[in-house]
């Protein structure tokens, strides 16, 4: 199994919210900020999808022995996005602008069913959108 040191994590970390990123850009989402940390949390990126202001968590799993990377985000954590994104929405002087909605966008590495075939050096992530996932 490799290990990760911490510099490397990160590194990876910010390419799976890049990844994530180009893909809802390319279904019509706009992207305003990625990583937005506060004394509440952080939230990884923070989108418009026409009139709508999306917060989106994105996740990574190498495998779903232990749930999918959506269901990865339980309660506690949905708690802090939220009271994250309260806390955006305030200081931005958003609050009873624009409608919010949370989503998640989970990773993993795309299963590869083709046994024999040459590895690629570059791996696409298979990719779920929840859309609305919760909400307050």
């Amino acid at each position: 199994m490799d290990v990760l040191l911490p510099a490397d994590k990160r590194n990876f970390g910010q390419l799976q919210e890049q990844i994530a990123a180009e893909y809802l850009i390319a279904r019509g989402l706009k992207l305003l900020l990625t990583n937005f940390q506060c004394r509440l949390g952080e939230i990884d990126l923070i989108m418009r999808d026409d009139d709508t202001l999306v917060f989106v968590e994105v996740r990574y799993r190498r495998s779903n022995k232990f749930g999918s990377a959506v269901e990865s985000v339980n309660y506690r954590k949905q708690t802090r996005l939220l009271r994250c994104a309260q806390y955006y929405l305030v200081s931005h002087n958003l609050s009873d602008k624009l409608p919010c909605r949370f989503d998640i966008l989970g990773l993993s590495p795309e299963q590869n069913n083709h046994k024999g075939s040459q590895p690629s050096a570059v791996v696409t992530p298979h990719i779920e959108w929840l859309k609305n996932a919760f909400g307050s």
